[in-house]
């Protein structure tokens, strides 16, 4: 399959809420292009859904090296930091991704849940 063709594979499992059936073949886009933050992304979404805290974590971060401005990257690796139980650490990320994007709820609605039980 050629990396498109496994990037909307991957995609269209994440929207259909198949998790597991969408890493496959997003991990396959990745070992093509590692490099490509939609990618990473994407990966680690089908992670964070699936529980896999610790392998959405080096992927949310590869994202955030990609395009650093990417505050739902940021909002992904709070997301891994606080499913692998570092509520410090998904503080700080969760306050990057709404400093990226003041006024986004789901952003806010994390950051104030990591807060409240700190």
């Amino acid at each position: 399959m050629e990396l498109y063709d496994l990037f909307s594979t991957g995609r269209a499992h994440l929207a259909a809420g198949e998790y597991l059936a969408a890493i496959p073949p997003l991990e396959q886009a990745r070992s093509i292009s590692p490099g490509t933050g939609s990618i990473r992304e994407s990966l680690a979404v089908a992670y964070l859904r699936a529980h896999r805290y610790r392998d959405a974590l080096p992927e949310a971060e590869a994202a955030i090296e990609c395009a650093p401005n990417d505050h739902y990257a940021y909002y992904l690796l709070g997301r891994a930091h606080q499913g692998l139980g570092d509520r410090v650490a998904a503080r700080a990320q969760y306050k990057l991704a709404t400093w990226l994007r003041p006024g986004d709820e789901a952003y806010e609605a994390a950051l104030a849940a990591v807060a409240a039980r700190a």
